[in-house]
């Protein structure tokens, strides 16, 4: 006949649906272009980390449970795309950073790479999408707090590289002659 141990009769907390119990959206709640960045973050990192072939990381990661959920050109584009542009890439994200390249996470330059790359090429995927889905790859992957990184670095170069877009959804003048 006693109440909870904080003295409240609260039904129990109810977890959140479409997450794992770690707080990861679950797979079946993933759209095939958020596995396409998933599987593309995993192949960065192989390629960041070990400086793998390509081809080779590219065979291996198609090989992985769940690759046939995930948009397969989106995950070519994001793969190659980041890693033939990798050297213009990081030119992009150095300035913003508060320490040496070489010093940023694996994952979190990977998630970097992606939003950078999609605020480039991916016109149809609106910026905050990029950024969101960034973050929750850091989230998923990267270490405590790198999804914090990550957003930082990538709402520093939104302006810059989707900047009609961002003064649009900020309501600001972008800068364009009436």
């Amino acid at each position: 006949m006693s109440e909870s141990t904080h003295g409240d009769k609260r039904p129990p907390r109810q977890p959140r649906t479409g997450t794992t119990s770690t707080g990861a959206r679950k797979a079946a709640s993933k759209s095939g272009r958020s596995r396409a960045r998933e599987f593309a973050l995993q192949a960065l990192y192989q390629f960041l980390v070990g400086r793998n072939d390509a081809t080779a990381i590219d065979n291996f990661t198609r090989d992985l449970a769940g690759f046939h959920k995930a948009d397969a050109a989106h995950y070519d584009a994001l793969l190659h795309g980041c890693i033939r542009t990798a050297d213009d890439l990081d030119a992009l994200i150095a300035p913003k950073l508060d320490r040496k390249m070489a010093e940023i996470s694996p994952i979190e330059h990977a998630a970097m790479w992606i939003g950078v790359f999609e605020f480039q090429h991916c016109m149809d995927v609106p910026w905050r999408v990029v950024i969101n889905e960034c973050i929750e790859l850091a989230k998923e992957f990267g270490g405590t707090d790198g999804h914090k990184y990550v957003n930082g670095v990538l709402n520093g170069l939104a302006p810059q590289l989707r900047a009609a877009e961002v003064a649009s959804d900020k309501g600001q003048d972008a800068g364009t002659p009436a």
